[in-house]
């Protein structure tokens, strides 16, 4: 089992690059016991969403 440092690593991760199998299997485990990381997991996805709605005009 990963620790909630490395799951919170895969999920910045998993923004940039794709994860690997061992990757995915071992963040998605973590998440099913986890409820901190699940609600980490729901912010990265909002502020990547917000970011890339912004208009960003200046």
């Amino acid at each position: 089992m990963i620790s909630c440092k490395q799951a919170t690593e895969l999920m910045s991760q998993g923004l940039d690059r794709q994860l690997s199998l061992t990757e995915r299997l071992g963040l998605r485990l973590h998440l099913l016991i986890c409820v901190g990381c699940r609600n980490t997991l729901k912010h990265f996805r909002f502020l990547r969403q917000a970011i890339r709605n912004h208009p960003w005009k200046l």
